[in-house]
């Protein structure tokens, strides 16, 4: 290799890595717009059996959640890849569904559930304006 071909290579790698971090940068905005713009986003993935177990217990409290099935989303590996480090972040097992009350990463379906069981759930819906009882 020469050292012109060798400087092709690493700015091709620079680029390649500037136009990741752009479409990562994009996919976070996306992210953060939906959750900060709806009380309430379930990211799931259509025929996801704990996703429609979150969305049934938000349904059944009378919350509307803004749902974005991943696998139906033109980003959708991106933004699967992003929620799977928020996911780690809170220790979670599973990345979806992947639930946001108030613009705030609540965490996945053990989240939500023991966020019910223990009654901080309702609570964090009145708060984020997903109830009004």
């Amino acid at each position: 290799m020469t050292t012109n071909e060798s400087t092709s290579v690493v700015v091709d790698r620079t680029t390649g890595v500037a136009k990741m971090e752009a479409k990562l940068e994009a996919v976070y905005e996306r992210v953060h717009h939906l959750a900060n713009g709806n009380a309430v986003v379930v990211f799931s993935v259509s025929g996801c059996c704990m996703g429609h177990v979150a969305k049934q217990l938000l349904f059944g409290l009378g919350v509307g959640p803004t749902v974005v099935e991943l696998d139906k989303e033109a980003a959708g590996m991106e933004i699967h890849a992003l929620l799977s480090r928020l996911a780690a972040g809170k220790e979670q097992h599973q990345p979806v569904p992947a639930v946001f009350i108030g613009g705030k990463f609540l965490g996945g379906i053990e989240t939500l559930i023991a966020c019910h069981i223990n009654g901080t759930l309702v609570p964090l819906l009145k708060e984020a304006g997903a109830l009004w009882l």
